[in-house]
């Protein structure tokens, strides 16, 4: 089983990387993460940088049975970055997807991130999404 895990640079994407890493751990899967942006910058680089901390904090990072890659997908659109999650997820024969709930606009905010709730709605595979 491999699990994507999804990071925007929130704090909530970064409580659904913690999550995933304990499920991962559980259930013997791989864990991918990967950082879908619209825009390249130094800050896609750091969020990575960031997801790697967490990682390294629960003592999987150096693992590469447990953690495969760590992917930068740039350039996406900001109106198109669930969909990309999707592509990646299919592409890539992934098994379940686990992701945060961020939205940047205030109706987003009411529900779930747009990503999110692209995800969760159009997902061949289980996708959990951790407040």
């Amino acid at each position: 089983m491999d699990v994507l895990a999804p990071v925007d640079g929130s704090e909530c994407s970064f409580r659904a990387l913690r999550f995933a890493t304990e499920f991962a751990r559980r259930y013997g899967a791989g864990l991918h993460v990967i950082h879908v942006t619209d825009i390249e910058s130094e800050r896609a680089e750091a969020v990575l940088e960031r997801a790697e901390a967490v990682l390294d904090e629960a003592g999987i990072l150096d693992d590469p049975e447990f953690v495969s890659e760590f992917r930068l997908l740039s350039p996406g659109y900001a109106d198109r970055i669930g969909e990309d999650i999707l592509e990646v997820a299919r592409e890539d024969g992934y098994d379940h997807v686990v992701m945060g709930h961020h939205g940047k606009g205030a109706i987003d905010r009411l529900v779930l991130g747009s990503a999110a709730e692209t995800v969760v709605r159009a997902a061949e595979v289980p996708a959990t999404v951790v407040p």
